[in-house]
């Protein structure tokens, strides 16, 4: 039985971490490393307990709220029930007995020639010209190669490698397929460097992968290999995907298309810049805690984080794998659904992916969105919204009344405690992870990314499995409090203009975590409940830099968010805006 002066200075911590005595912190520092199998850097050590505190206070409380004894860690969408499931039957699904590639082939007829990149801008740049697939023989290679030249420029701020012998290789062998063979044939596109690809270098961002040869390709790569897209090469990212800026000690900070001194949102930092510059019509990103949502709306295009594991994540490097999603980034939303339509479904190296009926996601994207209903908050003033990006929200909110949706308003959701519960999972997952990495070679680690982890290694296994037990009771409060009777949540992605690369790296590591924290705070939340969202851009801040929203959707109800994000663009232009071309 626990005594009440143990659950009173536990409450007292809860809210004040600072009130651990100093030789309650000594003892910590001497008997933790031993127990948590790593040494902990003397630097960020308090801060560490500090933050691990306030952690395991908010699992705390939110258990002795909503947890019975007999409550068991179970699947997230296990025990929901079907009525919150997909997109309240507007969803087309292919037959119980479809394969992936029969999916494949369907989504062939409804595949364009071209796509909304087929028609940029006036303004745009010679490699921004041409179609995300080719059109006819002979134009997947011309077009690759065009493609590869302007990316070269962005190496370090784009890619980190070409595969230029390897993409053209692959574009001559779609232009010998017939046209209509292939459902992106021809597309170009590129990968985050934590997607393996067999024999060739797959490093993850950090000095400790360096020089890894990916023993096997992901499934993701060989689906969209299969669809006939064009893999240019590997992207930036932040190290080990622990950055929404795009930060990364190793490799230098991601920097934004728009405006050099500005992030390019992370942590899939080079795909945003990637498409954002038109060097690729899409690119692969993976979003643990928004990082397919922050660079898409940071650089200004579109973004797509599925319902968890929808897609595999075979040959994916993990970090928590409990919130990991493979998502997308392309200019459309219609160029997601293609994407997604020749890539989700299930995967035998992957246990954890969901075995529902693959689907022809841009099958219906043209159908009027009369039927479908979007719940938007009434934000004000002292929601976590600076105002000029308000103003952006409040417009982009009343496109979806003029596109024939129905929009009702529903209270603002706190997402502050489900951000701590995905904090916990994250942190545990990810310490177990690098625990051997950080007992072995803690100098290889990024002096931000090893106190992340670090901390970690002080949650307690009993807080951590709270998180998950708690998972599934959260995602059915959030859904009857925000998604009842609605197809998508309006909520936006950055809660203000996006900031300086000097704003996000002064101050302590301390201000600058804590800097991480609010920026992610409308998106990591999404996470830990396991919701599709798809992320829009919506128009330029006072800086002159794009910001975008987010559509969340319920369990496997990407469908409705493609045609409600369709609708969207064909009466808004954000998504054809491009940046100036790199001055170099």
């Amino acid at each position: 039985m626990t005594e009440p002066v143990e659950e009173v200075s536990r409450e007292q911590t809860a809210g004040n971490p600072q009130a651990l005595p100093a030789s309650g912190r000594q003892a910590l520092a001497e008997w933790l490393p031993p127990l948590a199998g790593a040494p902990l850097n003397e630097a960020s050590r308090d801060e560490a307990f500090d933050g691990a505190i306030r952690v395991m206070a908010a699992v705390h409380d939110a258990a002795h709220r909503d947890l019975r004894w007999n409550t068991v860690a179970v699947p997230f969408d296990r025990v929901v029930a079907p009525a919150v499931m997909g997109a309240r039957g507007d969803v087309s699904t292919a037959s119980s007995n479809a394969t992936h590639e029969a999916t494949v082939t369907s989504a062939k007829a409804t595949s364009t020639t071209g796509s909304s990149d087929a028609n940029p801008p006036a303004h745009a740049a010679a490699p921004h010209a041409s179609a995300s697939t080719a059109e006819c023989a002979g134009d997947a290679a011309r077009e690759t190669r065009i493609r590869l030249a302007a990316a070269a420029r962005y190496t370090g701020t784009a890619f980190v490698r070409l595969r230029e012998s390897q993409a053209m290789q692959a574009a001559a062998d779609v232009d010998r397929h017939e046209e209509g063979a292939l459902p992106l044939a021809g597309m170009p596109i590129a990968h985050k460097d934590m997607f393996a690809r067999a024999g060739e270098l797959s490093e993850c961002g950090s000095r400790v992968r360096a020089g890894h040869i990916a023993p096997e390709t992901a499934t993701v790569l060989a689906r969209l290999d299969a669809a006939g897209a064009i893999d240019l090469g590997a992207l930036h990212m932040a190290e080990f995907a622990m950055s929404p800026t795009g930060f990364n000690a190793q490799l230098g900070h991601g920097r934004n298309p728009w405006s050099q001194d500005h992030v390019s949102g992370g942590s899939s930092s080079g795909s945003g810049v990637a498409v954002a510059a038109r060097l690729v019509a899409a690119a692969l990103g993976s979003d643990t805690g928004g990082s397919v949502r922050l660079p898409a709306a940071i650089c200004g295009v579109t973004g797509i984080k599925p319902t968890q594991h929808l897609v595999s994540v075979a040959g994916v490097m993990p970090l928590s794998p409990s919130l990991d999603c493979v998502g997308f980034l392309a200019t459309t939303a219609h160029d997601c659904a293609r994407l997604l339509s020749v890539t989700a479904g299930a995967d035998e190296n992957d246990p954890l992916c969901r075995r529902e009926p693959a689907q022809d996601y841009a099958a219906d994207i043209e159908r009027p969105v009369h039927d479908l209903v979007v719940a938007v908050p009434a934000f004000g003033k002292n929601d976590p919204i600076s105002d000029d990006v308000l103003q952006l929200l409040n417009a982009a909110s009343e496109t979806f009344a003029r596109a024939g949706a129905r929009v009702e308003r529903v209270p603002v959701p706190d997402l502050t405690e489900l951000g701590l519960l995905a904090n916990v999972v994250l942190g545990a997952e990810a310490a177990s992870l690098h625990a051997t990495g950080l007992a072995s070679y803690p100098e290889a680690y990024g002096a931000q990314v090893r106190r992340r982890i670090e901390r970690g290694l002080l949650y307690p296994a009993t807080r951590y499995l709270d998180a998950l037990r708690l998972r599934p009771i959260m995602l059915q409060q959030f859904l009857a409090a925000y998604l009842p009777q609605a197809d998508a949540l309006f909520l936006p992605v950055l809660p203000y203009a996006v900031p300086t690369i000097a704003a996000t790296t002064i101050g302590t590591e301390l201000d600058i975590e804590q800097r991480f924290g609010g920026m992610s705070y409308w998106t990591r939340a999404i996470n830990y409940l396991g919701l599709p969202a798809l992320a829009l851009p919506m128009g330029f801040t006072e800086n002159g830099l794009p910001n975008g929203f987010q559509l969340v959707g319920r369990l496997n109800g990407e469908a409705a968010l493609f045609r409600l994000g369709h609708q969207y663009q064909l009466l808004t232009d954000w998504h054809t805006r491009t940046p100036p071309p790199l001055d170099v």
